[in-house]
């Protein structure tokens, strides 16, 4: 349990100094940093305000406040003044909730969305009920990845400004229990530790006759499928700089370090042979993922490469929610050729069984930006996005108010990761798309008319009919000038 929460002096600092100069009476946010699993310390490197709502309004205001607003315009007699209430809080889970998981998807390993923040003063604090921050914090656990949910612990940090003070709170999200923690602040982002690695994924799912005839869609198999290669990779060991590393050693040097993951050989993989009856088609998913993670002061490697691992899954994840997310004319044109025509639907709602031909789909790539004392965020640029793109989501996310210098970004990944899918007989002849190829739509009538193109088939035979030919005639002249 998280006793002691030690913040970013420089980042709360400026935090702080910035809704001091505002004229805001309440204010709530996330809080992005880490909880230790080998300790009883939790670390906040940053609080990051929540945007505003889709109608202009903000994600948390004071209830007796509007109230208030009220009570001038009806001329109210004898009721309490704005002065004299007793304030309390409103506050918008749901949307609280949808920019953690925004900014869970912009964080490397490492670093997580560990709760909220609020912003308010004491009074208002204390008038609003604990079943309010229960739900909210509830709804942003639930609304995080499947690995990061599984922690127990959130933080709850109450700013307060009359009196002026900062106050943390652990809340556990089984029994909805808030006990105090020690809160501090001090320099801990300079003594990050940052570890990258390129892992090289190939993934390929079988699609059997049982997944189309229960109506199974692209989106359970892939999910599915991230999941599985989830368990295989927690087993897999490390090279720290070209030297196997042992998993409880403490690496006291300071900068960046390359790490190599070595997956085991698999020992339960499928040795039966399947027929073109059982086996209808394969997904396969292959590319190459930058994967970074942050190390804390005194933390053993096994936790770098733990933060490492759930990055390349959360990284995967999260672009396979932006592609099933895209409903403009480019996943309708990919899709174009391969499900029968006027069935125009997103990706995630097709079942195997309506997909008749081949399909090849770009994830997007992983840019690195630049945040906080060297340290990186990261964000995904599909096909038709630009830089533009990425520091509009960086402003309004992430709260930076300078725009993104496209110098400072580090492209990690050089192609992106292809999803595609093949029929039985395309899979095990290996005609699937190689890695660094531009994926298309292929149209085998348009192949099989092509003038200058012959079939594999028909030259065989050609060559076949032609050497029997020149073999007759060979043995037919020996055969003659022998009896002559």
């Amino acid at each position: 349990m998280v006793k002691v929460v030690i913040g970013e002096e420089s980042q709360l600092k400026s935090a702080e100094d910035r809704l001091l100069k505002s004229s805001i009476l309440a204010e709530v946010g996330i809080i992005v940093g880490k909880l230790s699993t080998n300790s009883e310390k939790g670390f906040v490197y940053s609080v990051i305000p929540a945007p505003s709502t889709d109608a202009g309004n903000p994600a948390c205001s004071l209830k007796a406040e509007a109230e208030g607003r009220g009570d001038r315009k009806k001329g109210a007699k004898g009721g309490k003044s704005l002065a004299e209430a007793n304030p309390s809080l409103l506050i918008d889970g749901e949307w609280v909730a949808e920019h953690a998981r925004q900014v869970s998807r912009m964080l490397l390993g490492g670093m997580s969305v560990v709760g909220i923040y609020v912003w308010s003063s004491e009074a208002a604090f204390k008038a609003t009920s604990t079943l309010v921050f229960s739900q909210v914090i509830r709804g942003v656990a639930q609304a995080l990845p499947a690995f990061e949910s599984k922690t127990n612990e959130r933080l709850l940090v109450h700013i307060s400004y009359s009196p002026r003070r900062w106050a943390c709170r652990n809340f556990s999200v089984a029994s909805a229990d808030m006990r105090p923690c020690d809160f501090k602040m001090s320099k801990i982002l300079n003594l990050l530790q940052m570890y990258r690695c390129i892992y090289n994924f190939d993934l390929r799912v079988p699609v059997f006759q049982d997944d189309v005839s229960t109506s199974r869609t692209f989106k359970n198999l892939l999910r599915t499928t991230i999941a599985c290669h989830a368990k295989e990779l927690q087993s897999a060991r490390a090279l720290v700089d070209g030297k196997l590393a042992n998993e409880d050693q403490q690496v006291t040097f300071e900068g960046s370090h390359t790490v190599e993951l070595l997956l085991p050989f698999k020992t339960d993989a499928y040795v039966e042979a399947y027929s073109s009856e059982e086996i209808l088609g394969v997904v396969v998913l292959r590319g190459a993922i930058c994967a970074s993670s942050y190390l804390g002061p005194k933390e053993p490697f096994l936790q770098a490469l733990s933060d490492l691992k759930k990055d390349v899954i959360n990284s995967l994840e999260s672009r396979l929610e932006i592609v099933l997310d895209e409903s403009d004319d480019k996943l309708d044109e990919a899709l174009a050729d391969a499900i029968e025509a006027g069935d125009r639907k997103p990706l995630h709602q097709h079942a195997l069984k309506e997909v008749r031909k081949s399909l090849a789909l770009s994830f997007p790539r992983r840019v690195l930006i630049p945040w906080l004392s060297g340290t990186f965020i990261c964000d995904y640029l599909l096909h038709s996005e630009t830089f533009e793109d990425l520091s509009d989501r960086c402003r309004e996310m992430m709260s930076m108010e300078a725009p993104v210098d496209p110098s400072a970004l580090q492209e990690v990944e050089a192609e992106a990761a292809i999803l595609t899918t093949a029929s039985f007989w395309e899979a095990i002849c290996g005609n699937s798309l190689p890695t660094g190829e531009e994926p298309k739509s292929r149209n085998p009538a348009t192949e099989e008319n092509s003038p200058g193109k012959q079939k594999p088939f028909n030259f065989n035979l050609q060559a076949a009919l032609f050497m029997l030919l020149v073999a007759l005639l060979v043995g037919f002249a020996f055969t003659f000038f022998k009896s002559n």
